[in-house]
């Protein structure tokens, strides 16, 4: 309640802005109040008055509006304190949870009973509720597939230039390939599709985007080793078209084929070590039979049985570790701890080899003399010389980080004492252990990160009788955008590792993107 009334406020502040000298003082008289209030008056009538005179709603409007909104607010309380497990899934909201269901492999079947559970719970009040059919499912499944695979090809014109090594194999669908190519630091699938068969003009179609692959590795197929071959072939000519140095491209054997070869072989032998085993067991069992009271030496059967037994045990173990030293001869460094080099791995090679004897071997024999099984080697070894041109330092550089690999408290030791030598040796000595770092984390012996990929779709082909283009594109969106949980990689996803700058790395975000937009803002950096 105003203490002056308001007529008298008017009255102030006519005095003040149009009256005469001596009218404040009347004014003021006649209030029962100050000159300062009569002035105060006056400064708030006008100001009130230049307000109304602004455009926009007016006071009534606002306070309409101010009632409607106290009262949805009140509404929006009480649905929450009813239902405060209440998720309102809409169109996209539905379709989104379809997409990613699809992309990590759950089948429609199994998103439709996904949905049945999630609708259940909602209010009657929304106009969503009904469940959708296992055939709207697969229309948003197909709808998210097709936007995959224009999202992809914008990405894959500017992620395959990028890759430098590429592990290379193929997967079958039901007796028809799917060509793959990962980035293995970073574990980006950069190809995917399926092909009418795995020859060489196939395999150099697929290959022809990684303009700066330096460095393959994968089996020993046919079709794909001419399709390397005649790739660097290809980049020989045009660059003695442009008189430019050729871009070199290395190629190196799988390292994990070989290894699954010999453990099949190794599989054979031990199975006839067991089957000598049950005859030799056998043979004490009938002798027990026949003389269940009779206690005595082994009779020559038996003790036949045995010796066979033993010469297949013992030459099982010579099989066995033959491989191991063959196994080391493929390693990084050699048992001593020194780093490995063609020279020595090649006689250890050799020297398995005049083991591993016989036709069951001659596949792994063929493998292991390959001078290709080595060349990841040579690579090592033309890196670390440019990473750190000095010979001793590099040399003590590698040893130090060989022992911080390991996590013992002896190895961690050597390390610290390693170290300290490292810093005497050279002034700079922390870009150049960073260097060597660098390059002894990027060896690359295997192409088993192919598998890795094939074990997630392997669970999409099990729920399905065929595999289309569609979805392997959705499923490689998603790999390629999901961060890592765990490990060196941790929350970061395969693009971010590869060094992609996207606007998002969200997978629906980036699924929902416009193609034609996603390649202005990417051609624009």
């Amino acid at each position: 309640m105003f203490k002056i009334p308001l007529p008298r406020w008017i009255g102030n502040a006519a005095a003040v802005l149009i009256g005469s000298h001596g009218d404040v003082a009347e004014a003021a008289r006649q209030a029962d109040c100050s000159r300062q209030t009569v002035y105060d008056h006056a400064e708030r009538v006008q100001q009130a008055v230049e307000d109304a005179q602004l455009p926009g709603p007016s006071r009534e409007e606002l306070l309409t509006q101010l009632e409607q909104l106290r009262c949805e607010n009140a509404c929006l309380r009480q649905q929450l304190a009813e239902r405060t497990e209440f998720i309102e899934f809409n169109e996209q909201r539905r379709q989104r949870l379809a997409g990613r269901a699809a992309a990590v492999g759950v089948s429609l079947s199994q998103t439709k009973e996904l949905f049945d559970v999630l609708l259940d719970d909602q209010p009657a009040c929304v106009a969503c509720r009904a469940k959708p059919s296992r055939a709207t499912i697969g229309r948003w499944v197909l709808a998210a597939c097709l936007l995959a695979g224009a999202v992809l090809r914008v990405l894959d014109k500017h992620t395959r230039p990028l890759a430098v090594q590429l592990c290379l194999d193929e997967i079958f669908f039901h007796g028809r390939p799917v060509l793959v190519a990962v980035e293995p630091l970073s574990m980006a699938v950069l190809h995917c599709d399926k092909a009418r068969d795995r020859t060489a003009d196939t395999w150099l179609e697929a290959l022809r985007p990684f303009t700066a692959m330096e460095h393959a590795i994968s089996d020993a197929g046919t079709g794909l080793q001419s399709a390397l071959a005649r790739l660097q072939r290809q980049r020989q000519a045009d660059a003695a078209a442009t008189a430019t140095q050729p871009l070199e491209l290395t190629i190196s054997l799988d390292v994990f084929h070989t290894d699954k070869e010999a453990h099949t072989v190794l599989a054979r032998w031990w199975r006839k070590v067991e089957a000598a085993w049950a005859r030799a067991e056998k043979a004490d069992q009938r002798l027990a039979d026949a003389k269940p009271h009779q206690c005595g030496g082994r009779t020559r059967a038996q003790k036949a049985a045995w010796d066979d037994v033993q010469r297949r045990w013992d030459h099982y173990e010579r099989l066995e570790a033959a491989w191991k030293r063959a196994k080391a001869a493929l390693g990084l460094f050699r048992p001593d701890g020194r780093l490995n080099d063609r020279v020595w791995a090649e006689a250890e090679v050799e020297a398995v080899c005049t083991v591993l004897v016989g036709p069951y071997w001659a596949k792994v024999r063929s493998l292991l003399r390959d001078k290709r099984s080595l060349a990841w080697l040579d690579r090592v070894h033309e890196q670390l010389a440019k990473a750190e041109p000095r010979k001793e330092v590099r040399e003590a550089m590698v040893e130090w980080w060989r022992l911080e690999q390991k996590k013992d408290k002896t190895s961690m030791t050597l390390a610290a004492v390693q170290g300290q030598l490292c810093r005497t040796l050279a002034a700079a000595w922390q870009q150049s252990y960073e260097r060597v770092s660098e390059v002894l984390e990027s060896v690359v012996r295997a192409s088993s990160a192919v598998e890795c990929v094939n074990s997630v779709l392997r669970m999409q082909q099990a729920r399905h009788r065929n595999l289309s283009q569609g979805m392997l594109d959705l499923k490689r969106l998603y790999w390629n955008t999901r961060a890592f949980r765990e490990g060196k990689r941790k929350d970061q996803c395969p693009y971010q590792l590869l060094g992609v700058s996207l606007p998002t790395f969200d997978f629906w975000k980036l699924l929902s993107t416009d193609p034609e937009k996603l390649a202005q803002d990417l051609s624009s950096q």
